[in-house]
């Protein structure tokens, strides 16, 4: 028994131990090196990688010269744009312009939009089906918010888009899923482009889709495809993987072909993960509008990116309280949709079209009688104006009085935290070798996860180095380093709090609920208005994006403590103290470091947004690549962000995988 506690003792030791003796190296490398192995150090010029020519003289052949004999690539693009052009003029036209005859000015609206009561009405007809009563007054609220603002044309351009990219991207997500469920070869294929469709930052995509697919609302589209699309195809897999045993022995044994077993057993069966994996789809379209909008979607993100171009913080914030009015609208909606599609089915007993169908035709008949109605009273098609609120002037004003009020305290902040904390840690960042860097993430990933994740990370680290992107990746680190802990020294206190208490963790779930739908531009505006342009307001902004997740992940990890192992602590007599520390906090470990992670990827996916107030960091690479439309450069530094966060989340994941297996939750 000694001889096991003792070597149970060395093993606990061991891994402090190596990690120390790593650690050791790097400082050592660092010191001492740099005289001999100056490559080591700054990555030599002669051996760059020019990636960034590379893809750019590939983009421009793709768009002049590529061809598939009658037809070339660019033909081909233009055609798919043409496509997706159909469903979105009919959305457009149902919710914001009507039917047209003509076009550009010249155009003649012949049938006008539902009006804004047919719209509501339809939305509280749709939630009643889903979710009762309850759920239709709180999709009317959201939709009656937004007539009530005054953003009523912009929310329905916003929708527009959304009801044509949500629908393609659940099918072509789940037609990937099936795929790669049914061949292994297909999931190890589309694995990398998914990692990096997630990973790599909108803008940088954004000027290959502007060139091969035009400027205006269906490239927009495209672009939330490429982003909202991976989620789906994941959550596919892992629905179909998780299908019961049983289920599919028993269509083989009633004779299923492959066809029938995908779309009649495997599908349903699987169908509530699905519905899960298509409120996120809609989610992370929701995401996209203002991005999107850089591009010809128009709506909502064009109102705050105009709002933020001219610093009015108010216009900016209520058309951001209207985007997350529709997020909660549709994420209500397609909750309750997963649950009522994932309900058995009942033949209804009735006969008769009304009886069968009452919400269908009650839709219909709401929808003429109001477009009827609305050529008489006109009101009742267009809200008028005289009955809207505004609160942007308010708000404005808010910010305004802090400002004159309170300059000198924050100018104080402000350079306290530069000249302490900001500008040091950049320069240390700054002046690492980038081969120690290396070395020191390859026996990162080699301890955690073993020598696949140590050649990942390495290989990552050495392609940002190769690819003459390691200065500018050290200030996105620094920046997204310093937001995270700051956000997580935040969200930790907030989550332990509230996790042990049910009133206070629903006002703040709701809270977190409202910072992760409000666009990441509207975070930017009053920080700029405070602080000025420069890393500090950066900073501040990525740091109130971010730190959503960590207050999250810390409370649900808290959360799911075995209540039983908190009386076991009472009963031997624990302080409350060393309930928390010693019982709750360790279980939970596992859930805090996935909110870590999750942190961090909000983090870096908002640091390409704050390069519009003067950051010198990837991000602004990316935004420089889209002003100036240079494909190459942008999609360059778009995969170093991208491996980053890949580097960052894989290291992270493993650890929470070992902190589970050492606390026997695995």
């Amino acid at each position: 028994m000694e001889t096991n506690a003792a070597h149970d003792a060395a093993k606990a030791l061991r891994l402090p131990i190596a990690w120390l003796v790593a650690l050791a190296a790097f400082i050592a490398f660092w010191l001492y090196a740099e005289p001999v192995a100056r490559a080591a150090f700054d990555y030599p010029k002669a051996y760059t990688v020019p990636l960034a020519k590379w893809i750019s003289s590939a983009m421009k052949w793709l768009i002049d010269d590529a061809s598939f004999g009658l037809f070339s690539f660019t033909d081909l693009t233009r055609f798919v744009s043409a496509v997706l052009d159909v469903p979105y003029r009919l959305a457009s036209s149902l919710l914001s312009t009507g039917f047209l005859e003509g076009s550009g000015s010249s155009a003649i609206q012949i049938v006008p939009p539902l009006p804004w009561v047919a719209v509501i009405g339809l939305v509280m007809l749709l939630g009643h089906w889903l979710g009762g009563m309850r759920l239709g007054l709180l999709a009317g609220g959201c939709f009656l918010f937004l007539a009530v603002f005054g953003q009523w044309t912009s929310a329905m351009i916003t929708l527009a888009s959304i009801l044509v990219a949500a629908p393609l991207g659940v099918v072509f997500g789940l037609l990937f899923g099936i795929a790669a469920w049914r061949w292994r070869w297909i999931e190890r294929l589309i694995t990398p482009p998914l990692d990096l469709m997630q990973t790599i930052p909108v803008f940088a995509y954004l000027v290959p889709v502007l060139f091969l697919f035009g400027f205006g609302p269906t490239a927009a589209v495209i672009a939330t495809l490429i982003f909202a699309t991976p989620p789906m195809t994941r959550i596919a897999i892992l629905a179909l993987r998780a299908v019961p045993g049983e289920i599919i022995d028993l269509g083989h044994m009633v004779g299923c072909t492959d066809r029938q077993m995908t779309w009649r057993v495997m599908v349903p069966a699987a169908r509530e993960s699905l519905m899960v994996g298509m409120n996120q789809v809609i989610m992370l379209s929701l995401n996209m509008v203002i991005i999107a909008s850089m591009i010809g979607a128009g709506g909502l993100g064009f109102d705050v990116l105009a709002a933020l171009r001219r610093l009015d913080f108010g216009a900016g914030l209520e058309a951001g309280f209207a985007i997350v009015a529709l997020a909660i609208a549709m994420d209500r909606l397609s909750q309750a949709a997963a649950e009522k599609l994932s309900a058995p089915a009942s033949d209804p007993a009735t006969s008769g079209l009304f009886a069968r169908h009452p919400y269908l035709i009650a839709a219909l008949a709401l929808a003429i009688m109001t477009t009827l109605l609305g050529y008489v009273v006109p009101g009742i098609h267009t809200y008028p104006e005289a009955w809207q609120l505004s609160t942007g002037t308010f708000w404005s004003e808010v910010v305004a009085w802090i400002n004159i009020n309170f300059f000198d305290t924050l100018e104080a902040i402000k350079n306290a935290m530069l000249l302490n904390v900001l500008i040091p840690f950049k320069r240390f960042l700054g002046d690492l070798p980038w081969f120690g860097v290396a070395a020191l993430l390859s026996f990162a990933g080699c301890r955690l996860g073993g020598l696949r994740l140590a050649a990942l990370a390495s290989g990552l680290a050495l392609f940002i180095a190769a690819t003459g992107q390691w200065e500018k990746a050290m200030i996105t680190v620094y920046l997204c380093g310093i937001s995270a802990v700051l956000a997580a020294l935040i969200g930790l206190p907030i989550g332990i709090f509230a996790a042990t208490r049910d009133r206070v963790w629903s006002w703040v779930q709701v809270a977190i609920d409202t910072l992760q739908t409000l666009p990441s531009f509207v975070y930017l505006m009053p920080a700029v208005m405070l602080f000025r342009v420069g890393d500090f307001t950066a900073m501040i902004a990525v740091v109130a994006f971010a730190v959503a997740p960590a207050i999250r992940y810390t409370a649900l990890g808290i959360r799911k403590v075995d209540p039983r192992l908190i009386e076991a602590g009472r009963a031997m007599g624990c302080t409350e103290w060393q309930i928390l520390t010693r019982i709750r906090l360790k279980l939970a470990l596992p859930e805090i470091l996935l909110g870590l992670n999750q942190t961090i990827m909000f983090a870096l996916s908002m640091l390409v947004i704050t390069a519009l107030v003067g950051t010198r960091d990837l991000g602004q690479e990316v935004y420089i690549a889209l002003t100036k439309a240079d494909t190459g450069r942008g999609l360059v530094a778009g995969l170093s962000i991208a491996a980053i966060a890949i580097i960052a989340d894989r290291l992270i994941s493993a650890g929470a995988i070992h902190a589970r297996r050492r606390l026997g939750l695995e």
